[in-house]
């Protein structure tokens, strides 16, 4: 990605015609560290009955099976993703909901999954049946969400971020030590399509005020990825960190949406709040950590100097994940190219230590509960994961191949998210979109 054309065309070329800079070099150290520290506790190679899910681009093969909640014939109802169908798991094996396999112990998830493959593996009579197009299908919010907390995992941002704020001191002494996290509002979050209103609050042109009150003239979108919580623990106890990945059910594509004038006035001293709540936007498929099983990797080694975690935040494993994210831009004018590519890899902190932290105090963790990343950046411009580390607060406004420029969203503008998992000698599966349109608020409350 280059200063002045930072987006792509739908071949996934940069806009010059040329591979995104920096990327190969990337793409080929991930595809390192999942040779050597990815588990290879996997079924081989299988066909579906279903042919689209046959198809290399399809992100949903048979050897990924994300779940859904889709409306059918009136009724909420548990999918399952295959090709271009949704398989109605909720007829084929009387499941209800996606909140009851949330509360599964792997073991028994581990089984349900065979028997979906199963089914999908070989036609039997009636199968058919079970199939709904995915094409015109109603997709819904995957649970009722509990609880939501939304972390700050990437070094990168998180660098970037604080040498626009504080720029003789970047990161505070406790980030290398723990994930730092805040509680976010559950009762905000939106599945992907549905708009999101430009919000109103505070905001000053001077950092020491006086505010006035008005719409968000900097908002931003955030690329995540979000984790849904399986059995979870009683209060009081904590998740052992080296059990941590057993209280990970699946992960989902989550924007979370910023005002970052409202932000930089109201977050000190107790973090963001209504820069925040007032939309997150979700994909509606969760992909299983059944299915992220073949693309686990070893963390990045820590740089020199940096001090390893604390014992209660070891986990002894492979619990990084190899997923590509990508950030498209759409506006009224212009169809969307891309802006940005990075990895899940690269987060100094991994969802197993963010359970793990979270449940350290005994705090107690339900089926259903939704944990954000935050903002997953890398350390190349390309890999900036929101508009304000990608256009440095509005100083470098980002070039779009229609000609507009972009420091912060606009009414009408759209993001879609997209994430994708692939590596040598496997099938690639993939995440679907999180789309969101910004709408024109309310002049006043």
């Amino acid at each position: 990605m280059t200063d002045d054309a930072q987006g792509d065309t739908s071949d996934g070329r940069s806009l010059a015609g040329a591979p995104l800079a920096a990327e190969t070099d990337a793409r080929a150290g991930e595809e390192s560290r999942l040779k050597a520290g990815c588990s290879q506790d996997w079924l081989p190679h299988k066909e579906s009955w279903v042919e689209s899910a046959n198809d290399p681009a399809s992100d949903f093969p048979i050897e990924n099976l994300p779940f859904a909640m889709f409306e059918r014939d009136g009724s909420a109802r548990l999918g399952v993703g295959i090709g271009d169908q949704i398989l109605d798991a909720t007829a084929a094996f009387g499941i209800g909901c996606m909140k009851d396999v949330m509360a599964m112990r792997r073991p028994s998830r581990a089984e349900l999954r065979s028997r979906i493959g199963a089914l999908l593996a070989e036609n039997t009579a009636g199968a058919e049946s079970l199939l709904t197009p995915m094409a015109g299908a109603r997709l819904l919010l995957p649970c009722e969400i509990g609880d939501y907390s939304d972390f700050y995992a990437s070094i990168h941002h998180a660098t970037n971020a604080g040498k626009m704020f504080r720029p003789d001191n970047p990161l505070l002494p406790n980030y290398k030590w723990l994930p730092v996290g805040y509680h976010g509002r559950a009762s905000s979050i939106v599945v992907s399509g549905m708009p999101v209103r430009r919000p109103l609050g505070q905001t000053v042109e001077n950092p020491a005020g006086p505010p006035s009150f008005g719409l968000s003239r900097r908002m931003d979108y955030e690329v995540e990825l979000g984790a849904f919580l399986g059995p979870g623990n009683v209060m009081g106890e904590a998740i052992p960190a080296s059990e941590a990945c057993d209280h990970l059910f699946g992960v989902c594509l989550l924007n979370d949406w910023s005002a970052r004038d409202i932000q930089s006035w109201e977050y000190q001293p107790l973090g963001p709040f209504l820069a925040k709540s007032f939309a997150t936007s979700i994909s509606p498929w969760v992909v299983t950590m059944e299915a992220l099983e073949p693309f686990r990797c070893a963390a990045e080694a820590r740089p020199e100097g940096d001090p390893q975690p604390l014992p209660y935040l070891q986990t002894g494993g492979n619990d990084a994940l190899g997923i590509t994210l990508e950030v498209w831009l759409g506006t009224a004018r212009s169809e969307p190219v891309r802006i940005s590519r990075s990895n899940f890899a690269r987060m100094y902190w991994t969802l197993p230590q963010m359970v793990a932290h979270h449940a350290s105090n005994g705090c107690p963790l339900k089926p259903g509960d939704l944990i954000g990343s935050g903002t997953v950046s890398g350390p190349e411009k390309e890999n900036r994961g929101c508009l304000l580390e990608l256009t440095w607060r509005g100083t470098e406004p980002l070039q779009l191949p229609s000609g507009e420029t972009r420091r912060f969203l606009e009414d009408g503008d759209e993001v879609i998210l997209r994430g994708y998992c692939e590596a040598p000698g496997l099938r690639r599966i993939g995440f679907g979109e999180c789309r969101g349109t910004v709408t024109a608020g309310r002049g006043s409350v």
